[in-house]
């Protein structure tokens, strides 16, 4: 039997759930490289999901802790959108993926893992990505370490 290591899921396995909302958290804090903030808008930031699906996986998400998309201002609604055409063109550019998949998981039975903190993803993807390492053993393959990646987009965020 072959083993695959993923040592960085580790954190998050063993990380107390005290409840407090993990965007909040980050969001307060200054440090964005460590949070693996790209980008903070006016009332949106995009972050690195720090537990990606695939490479390059991306969240945007509002400031304010709200949970349903109703509860989105308009300000805030344009500002997903122009943040989520720039994370497109931007991982386009440095990926080169062949497709996206973009949307939310609104409550706990859509498969939201943060169910009160409104939140799009933006998952690049390749023809042949999909395989049975998720189906059969429970994991993905994610080939580049995140604050690599993170170093590699940075610059066009700030640009």
């Amino acid at each position: 039997m072959n083993n695959l290591w993923a040592p960085w899921r580790i954190e998050y396995i063993l990380a107390p759930r005290d409840g407090e909302c993990f965007l909040c958290k980050i969001f307060a804090e200054t440090s964005d490289a460590a949070n693996l903030i790209l980008h903070r808008g006016p009332t949106c930031a995009v972050v690195m999901n720090r537990y990606p699906y695939t490479g390059g996986h991306l969240m945007v998400c509002p400031y304010r802790h709200i949970a349903e998309f109703t509860d989105l201002t308009r300000e805030e609604r344009i500002e997903i959108m122009d943040l989520t055409e720039r994370c497109i063109a931007i991982l386009t550019r440095r990926m080169k993926p062949q497709g996206f998949n973009i949307g939310y998981n609104l409550g706990y039975a859509a498969g939201a893992g943060l169910k009160d903190h409104l939140h799009q993803h933006i998952v690049p993807r390749w023809i042949g990505d999909t395989n049975l390492m998720p189906v059969l053993g429970g994991v993905t393959v994610v080939p580049q370490a995140l604050n690599d990646l993170y170093a590699a987009l940075k610059p066009d965020f700030d640009a």
